[in-house]
């Protein structure tokens, strides 16, 4: 696929244990129904323990990950001294609207105004005790007016000038023409991504790598696709390809974002130690990249089907 002597580093996303529903396969399984905060809060500070015990050094977190942030501030304060040697990105754009309940009608509500930024960066500051390294709008679009919006561009090039990186993380079918469209911005306040890329659904792809060559740090979300490719997956295919590779489905979906050459970091999206460790032991894949290519899903297909997905 590519050189495999070179692999990205794994970060740790805290998407699916900030908050006590979301859309990943399998979390009923591990986490069992007590999803009180405090119980939360301790699996997520045990998770970045582990998670700094085996090297991991960039941590993810957002506004609408329930209390993620929160949870990765109070971790920051029981241990001062790591901070210096960590990597912290954070997202505004969308604002976490479950209550900590299971069966909410809505879990999170996007608005990608200057508004929204204004009250979401102070609460990111009390949040993690200070500001992060990389604040991205989350899910931008092509039809997002934060590309748009000539006051927000502005605030965010301020905050670029501060020292923190701004960028922005894309969803979707047109993930592609969202990134272009904010890389070629005039004077673009943007250089870093964070994107969906996984062996179902790579057409972020080509893009990804335009922004790398121009200097943007990429990091890739989603290499698992919320579950179907790990264990007790939907895809026999690359569980197949998996066996034969002498992997695990998700090492495997994580070793092909991890050898892609423009990737930096690789979320793993594990609630589990057992889960973390497997995703650690991912290698690139030795399957013939013309078969690999095989598993991709059409982009609106599968965007759809990731849509209707249920929040457990």
């Amino acid at each position: 696929m590519t050189d495999a002597t070179r692999l990205a580093p794994l970060g740790l996303g805290l998407a699916a244990i900030g908050r006590p529903a979301y859309i990943t396969e399998g979390r009923d399984a591990v986490l069992g129904h007590d999803r009180s905060v405090d119980t939360m809060r301790k699996r997520a500070h045990d998770m970045l323990d582990t998670a700094w015990e085996r090297g991991i050094r960039f941590i993810d977190a957002a506004r609408s990950y329930g209390r993620a942030e929160e949870f990765l501030g109070s971790w920051l304060a029981a241990h001062p001294e790591r901070r210096a040697e960590l990597t912290i990105e954070s997202k505004w754009g969308y604002a976490y609207a479950g209550e900590w309940r299971m069966d909410a009608q809505v879990h999170e509500r996007k608005e990608h105004t200057l508004a929204m930024f204004r009250g979401q960066w102070p609460e990111t500051l009390a949040a993690l005790g200070g500001p992060p390294d990389l604040y991205l709008v989350h899910s931008l679009t092509p039809d997002s007016p934060a590309l748009a919006d000539g006051e927000l561009l502005d605030a965010l090039r301020e905050l670029a000038v501060s020292g923190v990186r701004v960028g922005v993380s894309t969803s979707g079918p047109a993930q592609d023409a969202a990134l272009d469209a904010a890389r070629e911005l005039p004077d673009s306040p943007f250089t870093a991504v964070q994107a969906t890329w996984s062996l179902l659904e790579p057409s972020a792809g080509p893009a990804l790598a335009r922004a790398h060559d121009a200097g943007w740090f990429v990091v890739v979300k989603e290499a698992v696709a919320n579950g179907r490719l790990a264990p007790g997956g939907d895809v026999e295919a690359a569980a197949a390809l998996a066996a034969v590779d002498g992997q695990t489905v998700d090492a495997l979906a994580i070793g092909a974002a991890r050898s892609q050459p423009w990737a930096d970091v690789v979320l793993s999206g594990a609630i589990a130690p057992d889960q973390l460790d497997s995703n650690l032991a991912s290698k690139a894949p030795t399957a013939d990249p013309a078969v690999l290519a095989t598993l991709a899903e059409d982009p609106a297909r599968y965007w759809a089907a990731r849509g209707e997905r249920r929040w457990t």
